[in-house]
């Protein structure tokens, strides 16, 4: 017997796809068979992915397909709107998967007693705040469907242990945690499941640009399976966690992080700036 994970007649959103884990997402999405929407804030990555995607589609082993819609999810109106833009322009949206949150680019790591009430706004802005209110869009727009649906959101492994030097962005993060168990809770007797997937350090084009050879070395030392995680072990789990052979799994929290939970607080060479 073949068991397949089948994604066919579906559309699905994925944010801050444009890159990372968020384009092996959509990547993956697709090759499942689902018409995808990819969202970036920056015009030429999305429509890279949806390229890419497309070109997979026409070959061999045909897929679904991609499109690109770009808005700056910062400005609540775009978020409405963007979800707004993918229900009219195909009828419904059965997946939503929100890959939206980071640390403020050029932030370093710093003492907890060093954040500041400007740190603290801006980080749980845009690791909490932006990513509820995307799943407030998408719930608003799958309950009118009636179809039910599912929400993904892309939580972290840093939210399972203590994060010195992070602790801002992982007490963001651990709020998406809590708010899929509401949410579930909630939107489980329409139909529409949630849940949450919550990486380890994933070598991803950022990662790995960001760290030295001795960083990455101490983090796989760190972890029981000895390897850091690949953003397309995020997808494929992400792909299975919205599909029908998961229909039974809402409000959960599911770690991909390669054990690191087990073992470690942060890597042995990671310091405050």
């Amino acid at each position: 017997m073949t068991i397949e994970i089948d994604h066919r007649g579906q559309v699905a959103l994925v944010t801050g796809a444009g890159a990372g884990i968020g384009r092996e997402i959509a990547r993956w999405l697709a090759r499942a068979g689902a018409t995808v929407v990819v969202n970036d804030l920056r015009a030429n990555h999305a429509e890279a992915v949806v390229a890419e995607i497309n070109r997979e589609a026409d070959g061999p082993a045909a897929g679904g397909s991609a499109s690109a819609m770009v808005a700056d999810l910062r400005d609540d109106d775009a978020i409405d709107a963007l979800v707004a833009a993918v229900v009219a322009e195909h009828g419904r949206l059965d997946l939503a998967v929100n890959n939206i949150g980071m640390l403020p680019r050029g932030r370093r790591p710093k003492r907890f007693v060093d954040y500041r009430g400007d740190d603290w706004r801006d980080i749980v802005d845009q690791n909490l705040t932006l990513a509820a209110l995307c799943g407030r869009a998408e719930a608003e727009a799958m309950l009118a469907g009636g179809q039910g649906g599912v929400i993904l959101f892309v939580s972290s492994g840093e939210t399972t242990r203590p994060s010195p030097f992070n602790s801002i962005y992982a007490a963001a993060k651990a709020g998406i945690n809590h708010l899929v168990t509401s949410m579930a809770t909630e939107l489980g007797p329409n139909g529409i499941r949630v849940l949450a997937v919550a990486p380890g350090t994933t070598l991803t084009e950022t990662v790995a640009a960001a760290f030295d050879d001795d960083r990455v070395a101490a983090i796989v030392e760190s972890t029981p399976l000895r390897r850091m995680v690949e953003h397309d072990e995020l997808a494929r789990l992400s792909v299975f966690l919205t599909s029908d052979l998961a229909r039974c799994i809402t409000g959960q929290l599911i770690l991909a992080d390669a054990g690191a939970h087990l073992s470690r607080t942060r890597p042995a060479n990671q310091t405050p700036g």
